[in-house]
């Protein structure tokens, strides 16, 4: 199943997430140590949106920027 905005284009992006321990030395301590590196992914926020295509109501995959922004008009 895509995770990809039908409108913009926006989808999942790669990144790191990286954990550390001890305190900082503005606070008056040592510093912060890294203790692990982790690669992770970023997914975009994608609603199921019903709304008019072509004359047609279709279900189709929006991110919540796009959905804010008015780009897609909403079908009860």
């Amino acid at each position: 199943m895509s995770q990809k905005c039908d409108l913009c284009g926006k989808g999942p992006h790669r990144g790191g997430s990286i954990v550390q321990r001890g305190m900082a030395k503005s606070k008056g301590g040592i510093g912060r140590k890294t203790t692990g590196h982790t690669k992770r992914t970023f997914n975009a926020n994608i609603q199921t949106v019903k709304t008019r295509v072509g004359g047609a109501v279709k279900h189709i995959k929006v991110c919540a920027q796009c959905i804010r922004a008015n780009k897609v008009m909403k079908v009860a």
